[in-house]
Formats: structure tokens, sequence, C-alpha cells
């Protein structure tokens, strides 16, 4: 048991045997910082996580499935994405119209989005269409018809979105980073597929990857708001009774895969020469994986080297000196890998300026660390982040999933604050000489063809 009453539960911990038909619930926290949290795993495998704030009138509803980019072979590249728009397109009892409008209709909303490890679906509406929710966002995961001419009409749309995003240097050179750092690994590659890939991808390719990836165990439903733990999983199982989604599993509930293994490049410089008035850079390396207990301390060391206007880089380079308009430190972190990169979008002139104040200050750091003044800065940054980005229902139905998708686990809002109090300078130097002393990648868009951008 954890702070406030947390009960800390085992990953993929599925109580009771399949097929019995005997739903498991445990209270998981009744944090005073937030509302009861509650979980249930269905007979089926699929996990129903809920936190009750009567004090808001809304609520929000989220289908999250462990399924990405990554899960995605070469040929395969686009699928995740795609999926996503096609189960928006109709199901045996919606059409793609009756979807949209039904929310509409009473004042909410739908969306969905792709990343690498995960793919979500969700609804915000009043607490009142609660069911019209779940029914609904149920009804499109579990039972879309993936109709032949929904797949040609959607194509041409992803396609239409590739070349909008390549439009888009400062998108493209987090693309480009991405590449350079991974290579051919699923990781490296762009979460919407290419042209090449998604042209040729057949419904029945599409159906295969929603059958077989789609499965209860693989599935977390989340919702926060003014609502009851008890009847939304009612509401859940009622939607999803006799579909894919209601049958046993082959297995227990996974926690998320880290699979294929991850493969890194040796630093590398990748340069899209496009005709631009910016040019966009991003400088960095490998970093650690959302698991390694050190992610607290690159969060604060994260704030103190780009995580806003008071950041040492941003100070450097933009207030100082005015050479950047956009500048920042960035980490994203995967099951089994990271990235920590910086990036800052400069004329094409001032590149090189800006990429040796920044490996000047990369490797000050590495070498001297941070002060005492900015090791308690980065974590006020840290703390009052995390806490204000959870003052609407979407953030904390996201946290829900997120803790029991990602982590198998749900941490405590205050212990979750205890563990940032807890990082020491020497925890964040330590992780800092290690890590910004590895070779770095970079990624450049803008007008260049031959340039030397080394140090």
């Amino acid at each position: 048991m954890g702070p406030s009453g947390a009960v800390r539960h085992a990953t993929g911990t599925q109580p009771g045997r399949a097929g019995s038909g005997r739903a498991v619930t445990r209270t998981l926290s009744d944090d005073p910082l937030g509302g009861t949290v509650r979980r249930t795993v269905l007979p089926s495998g699929l996990r129903v996580l809920t936190e009750a704030i009567p004090a808001m009138r809304s609520v929000s509803f989220g289908i999250w499935v462990a399924v990405g980019s990554r899960d995605e072979t070469g040929p395969q590249a686009g699928a995740a994405h795609f999926l996503e728009h096609l189960l928006f397109k109709g199901t045996h009892k919606r059409s793609a119209l009756e979807i949209s409008s039904g929310i509409e209709a009473v004042g909410g909303e739908t969306n969905a989005f792709t990343t690498k490890e995960y793919t979500c679906y969700y609804a915000r509406v009043l607490d009142e269409d609660l069911p019209l929710a779940i029914d609904v966002m149920c009804d499109l995961v579990a039972d879309s018809l993936l109709e032949a001419a929904d797949v040609e009409t959607e194509r041409g749309v992803i396609l239409e979105e590739i070349a909008m995003h390549d439009d888009e240097p400062g998108d493209e050179v987090h693309d480009l980073f991405a590449r350079a750092v991974y290579g051919d690994h699923p990781l490296g590659r762009l979460i919407s597929g290419t042209e090449e890939t998604v042209t040729p991808m057949t419904r029945r390719q599409i159906q295969s990857f929603y059958r077989r990836r789609y499965t209860a165990p693989q599935i977390v439903i989340a919702a926060a708001g003014n609502l009851d733990h008890a009847a939304v999983v009612k509401l859940v199982r009622q939607a999803l009774r006799g579909t894919p989604l209601d049958t046993d599993p082959a297995a227990p509930a996974p926690h998320r895969s880290a699979t294929p293994a991850v493969r890194t490049r040796p630093a590398t410089t990748l340069i899209e020469p496009k005709e631009s008035e910016q040019a966009h850079v991003i400088l960095g390396c490998p970093g650690i994986d959302r698991t390694d207990e050190r992610r607290f301390a690159l969060g604060v060391l994260n704030n103190v080297l780009g995580g806003g206007m008071s950041s040492r880089l941003f100070q450097e380079i933009r207030e100082q000196r005015g050479l950047a308009y956009s500048v920042y430190s960035y980490a994203s972190q995967y099951a089994d890998s990271g990235i920590f990169a910086v990036y800052a979008g400069c004329a094409p002139g001032k590149v090189d300026e800006v990429l040796e104040l920044t490996r000047t200050e990369l490797a000050r750091v590495a070498a001297e660390g941070i002060t005492e003044a900015e090791l308690a800065r980065g974590k006020g940054m840290s703390k009052g982040s995390f806490v204000l980005g959870l003052e609407d229902t979407g953030s904390r139905m996201s946290r829900l999933a997120k803790g029991e998708l990602l982590y198998g686990d749900l941490m405590p809002v205050d212990e979750l604050l205890t563990r940032v109090d807890a990082v020491t300078l020497t925890d964040v130097n330590t992780l800092a000489a290690e890590l910004l002393s590895r070779p770095m990648s970079l990624a450049v868009v803008g007008p260049f063809g031959e340039h030397d951008f080394s140090a």
C-alpha cells in the first residue's frame, strides 16, 4: 500500500479465471488531491479505471489500445494510424455521420490519436451523457466495418495529411531526428507511414492488423469526472456484449511490450534541404526509458536546460543574443529507450552560432553540473506543471490510462511529488555528466545543401 491508501497492483494482474464471468474490482487510491480511483478487470482481460470527481459536471472517457507505430512491420508502416481513421467511418449499428452527430448533438466532442506505442479514442461529454459516449466509443472501437470504400476515402485523406506534414518543417525536423537516432527501427519511422507504404495498403491488411492487435487484454478504458464506477463498468460490459472484445483472453493482460527490441544508431547528422525562411535544428542523443528511476532527475535537468523562459538555453540563445524565437529541450521516453534533445528555430545564417552555443552549454552542464538554486527551480517547475496539468477531466483520464497501460501501476499524486522532492543535486549532476557526454546526433531542415554542421 502506497501513500494516500493507494493499493499497488502487479503488472498484468488478473484475479479470477478467464471466462468465469466475474469482474474483479479494487480501489487503487482515495487521493486527497484527486478523486477515488477504482480499477476493474473484466473476464475478457479488458481493464476499466475511473476517477470519481463529484465537483465536475463533465466526464472524459477514453479507450486506449497498446498498439502504435512501433508494432508495425516495414510494409505495414502507417497501419495503426490508418486504422484510427477508419474506426470512425461506421459500425453495424451506426454510420460515420451518426457517430459524430450523436456526440455533437449533446455538445460533446470526440477525437483520437496514434503514437509510437499506443492509440487512444476519447470523448468528453456532460456527466448525464456518459452512457451515450460509452456506447458510441465502445461500438466504434469494437465493431468497425472497415468498408472498402471507406479505406479508399481515408487513404486519400491520410496522403493529404502526410503531404501537409511535409510542408511543416518545424514538425518534419522531429521525425528526421528520430530517424537519425533510431534509423530503420520502427521508433525511427513516421507514425503516419509514408506515401510508399500507405498507397498500396489493402483493406485485408488493415482488417488483419485490427483483429490481431485490438484484443481485450491490450485495451484499457479510462474515465474521469462526475461518475459512478460500477455504473461505468456495467455500461462498458453492455456496450461490448457480443463483440470480439467480449471474448475470453488467451493470456493475462500484458504489460506494454517493447517489440521489436530497440536499436539506436551511432551519432548521425541528417539534413533535409528545404527552401524556407527559417531553419529548424535538433541536437540530441539517446536518453533513458520511461521506467528508469532517474526519470525524475531528468525532468529537473530538462527544466534547467531548456524547460522554460528562465532556462539556460532560452536565456543564452534568445534573451541575451536574440538568435532564435523558439528554443527548448525535451525528453521522449519509450518502453525500452528514450531521447533527450534540444530544438531551435532560427534564421539559416544563425544555425552555426546556435549550435555552438548549445554544444557549449551542454558540455558545461556535463562538466560542472547545475546549482542548488537551479535544482530548486527545476523541482518547482516539475511539480507545478504536473499538478496544474490535472485541472481538467481529460488530463486525469489520460493519467489513469497511461499509468495502467505503460507502467502497470498508478502512482498517487502525492507520491509523485515526493519522488520529485527527493531528487538531489548529486542525482541531477551525475545524470548530466553521463547523458550530456554522449555522442550527439543532429537533424536540420532548411535551405542547406552541402554544409558542415560539426562542432
